[in-house]
């Protein structure tokens, strides 16, 4: 008897996976636009918050995106998505040191 292979539970697990890194750039957003909130915040700090939500909004599309083809049959290959999500990862790294220099 050989194991047959189940590409519907690689697409369900890489699904959930764009969730989790969906549910971690919510963090990441949150935490680095915190600073604009505090009293005396200034300009700076409102530009950081403003990219930190724009790039959150942009990488939770694109999440969105890739979940919806991983669920179709077959799964649609992410050629274009993910080195987009990588510098969108990158771009949110940055806007955190500078959060962290503030």
């Amino acid at each position: 008897m050989t194991p047959t292979p189940d590409p519907g539970a690689a697409a369900e697990r890489t699904r959930l996976a764009w969730r989790r890194t969906g549910l971690s750039a919510t963090a990441v957003g949150l935490l680095a636009a915190r600073p604009a909130f505090r009293p005396g915040a200034g300009v700076l700090a409102w530009l950081i918050a403003a990219l930190a939500m724009a790039g959150w909004v942009a990488m939770i599309a694109l999440a969105y995106r890739r979940s919806h083809g991983l669920r179709s049959a077959p799964p649609r290959p992410g050629r274009r998505l993910i080195p987009v999500y990588a510098l969108l990862a990158a771009g949110l790294a940055v806007l955190g040191g500078l959060v962290v220099m503030l």
